[in-house]
């Protein structure tokens, strides 16, 4: 019943549109100029602005009045357990639930706050797994990610239903976090992109990027209803970001 009751139609504020385009296109330009300038060396810096990038749009969410601590909470909450979850699998190339995570964020809170969630997961989790000129990339993929989940779902075109949510996360991991991890790599291996590199690092990531979406299929299969039900239950009981629903 809580999963049908989420299942809603509703126009996308014009923040919320105005902060997606400013990701879409302000956050691509800084990483391509970083690789070129900077040759991705200052890739910690550059990941620090993603995550400011990615604040700023969150907390505009509130509109005027102070975020609560139990908001914030719940946000650091979902990105630790992406952390948790992505170190709980780095045995297993590609297979990591941090998409399913960043997803249903965006489901449950808002594309700002999914984008917020991916950025500082993979800035958190690389703490672990090794930071590089690659951070920014995958904090930006997986923000995107979960920014249009949140503005797909407002819209009333992605639903809160297990085969709707599997369907989002194969395509969005395979076509978002393949299509732009692959030209990054290229990027900062060679500094341009040709169309013969373009191919052959879209068909030797191929692979990878089908395990990594097939993951992300099988967790949200997996996740979606309990934590949906969870995170509902929070909202409701809590009135947690309020000014969302009335967007």
């Amino acid at each position: 019943m809580i999963i049908r009751q989420m299942e809603r139609q509703g126009k996308v504020s014009l923040r919320t549109w105005f902060a997606f385009a400013v990701m879409l296109i302000v956050v691509p330009i800084l990483l391509f100029f970083s690789v070129k300038i900077w040759g991705g060396r200052k890739y910690l810096l550059c990941s620090l602005i993603v995550v400011i990038a990615a604040m700023l749009p969150f907390f505009m969410m509130f509109e005027g009045r102070k975020p609560k601590a139990r908001e914030i909470m719940v946000i650091s909450v979902l990105a630790a357990i992406g952390v948790a979850g992505r170190a709980a699998f780095f045995m297993v190339p590609s297979f990591k639930p941090v998409a399913a995570i960043v997803i249903l964020t965006g489901i449950s809170f808002g594309g700002e706050a999914g984008f917020l969630v991916g950025s500082l997961t993979m800035l958190i989790s690389n703490m672990f797994m090794g930071q590089g000129p690659w951070t920014p990339w995958q904090m930006f993929a997986f923000g995107m990610i979960g920014f249009l989940a949140g503005i797909l779902y407002q819209k009333g075109i992605l639903k809160a239903r297990k085969f709707d949510l599997c369907i989002y996360g194969f395509l969005s991991v395979f076509l978002i976090y393949g299509g732009i991890m692959n030209p990054a790599s290229i990027l900062m291996s060679y500094g341009y992109i040709t169309k013969s590199s373009l191919i052959a690092y879209y068909i030797s990531g191929a692979p990878v990027d089908l395990v990594h979406a097939a993951s992300t299929v099988i967790f949200l299969w997996l996740l979606s209803r309990p934590l949906l039900e969870k995170l509902e239950r929070i909202k409701v009981k809590y009135g947690l970001i309020q000014e969302s629903e009335k967007r």
